[in-house]
């Protein structure tokens, strides 16, 4: 496991010298973005497609709170304390109602490194009991990861363990808003939820779905199991999805940008396979039709080298 946190960390500070695309869309916040109303009651702060960067602050995953007459829950703590505390001001804005909850996601740095901005203000905080094991066991890495390249903007950074968490589901009543945290199987990593907001035919999916930008398939990646997951997943059949990356929109496009993406390589990986064929002509393996995503020349080959290494293993 740590070999995958420092493939993950290498990956990121490869690219970090890769500038964004989009410019700082809020450069008067440590935000890369102002957060928008999704649907009436549910905001987020959409983040950078790119990787996590100096100049976005690490704010390159979506970090959204649903307001209710009882309160607010915010999913995702943030990359940093300081990114913590811009989305808290940021949301002090909108409305008066106290912050009520936080939830990470899953284990990743930018879920989970904003949790001690939270436990300072008396914030419960709530994850997988996997995210959990992975936050305990290697948040120090991540944080690490982190400092080198936020630097100043990481400062008061620490790792704050969450102090809830389930396995499978847990319901929260906030005031007249129901929420249900569901984690739906393996998929992109270990602990991943997602947020179901049933009365706003919505629901906030983390790293189950991806679109804009290409999924990454890193060394504890379970493509196999994540095709079978997102079948659960899209049995929601919710009018709007919030994805862990890129802007709001809905079940077909995360299916075809996620599942759709899943089902190819597995369909190409196992014609080599088929074929006795190996992994340098995996690596060859036709992509074109996901060009258009962010991060597609950074990850394409990568992905096609871990998918298929996880199909030869699951062969013998």
């Amino acid at each position: 496991m740590r070999a995958v946190f420092l493939f993950i960390f290498l990956f990121f500070v490869s690219l970090s010298s890769i500038a964004d695309t989009d410019a700082d869309k809020y450069p008067e916040s440590e935000l890369y973005s102002k957060p928008i109303e999704v649907v009436p009651g549910v905001w987020s702060a959409i983040g950078a497609t790119q990787p996590p960067t100096y100049a976005n602050a690490g704010h390159n995953n979506n970090l959204s709170f649903v307001i209710s007459d009882d309160g607010v829950l915010v999913v995702n703590a943030g990359a940093s304390y300081l990114l913590a505390k811009a989305l808290h001001e940021e949301i002090s804005k909108i409305t008066d109602q106290p912050i009520r909850y936080v939830v990470n996601e899953n284990g990743q740095g930018h879920a989970m490194l904003g949790n001690n901005y939270w436990r300072e203000q008396g914030v419960e905080i709530i994850a997988h009991d996997d995210a959990i094991e992975v936050i305990d066991q290697y948040g120090e890495e991540e944080l690490e990861g982190m400092q080198a390249y936020n630097r100043d903007r990481g400062i008061n950074t620490s790792i704050a363990l969450p102090d809830v968490g389930f396995s499978d589901r847990k319901l929260i009543q906030l005031g007249s808003s129901r929420i249900e945290l569901i984690h739906f199987g393996p998929a992109h990593s270990e602990g991943d939820i997602s947020v179901y907001l049933p009365d706003h035919d919505l629901i906030i999916a983390g790293d189950m779905a991806f679109h804009q930008r290409m999924l990454p398939v890193f060394p504890d990646t379970k493509t196999l199991d994540w095709i079978e997951t997102f079948d659960l997943f899209s049995a929601m059949d919710v009018t709007h999805v919030i994805p862990g990356h890129g802007a709001p929109t809905d079940m077909a496009t995360v299916t075809r940008e996620t599942k759709g993406y899943l089902d190819y390589m597995h369909a190409e990986v196992t014609k080599l396979l088929d074929d006795d064929l190996g992994l340098d002509e995996a690596y060859l393996i036709d992509q074109s039709a996901y060009q258009y995503l962010d991060a597609f020349d950074e990850l394409a080959k990568k992905n096609a080298g871990r998918i298929f290494q996880e199909l030869e293993a699951d062969s013998f």
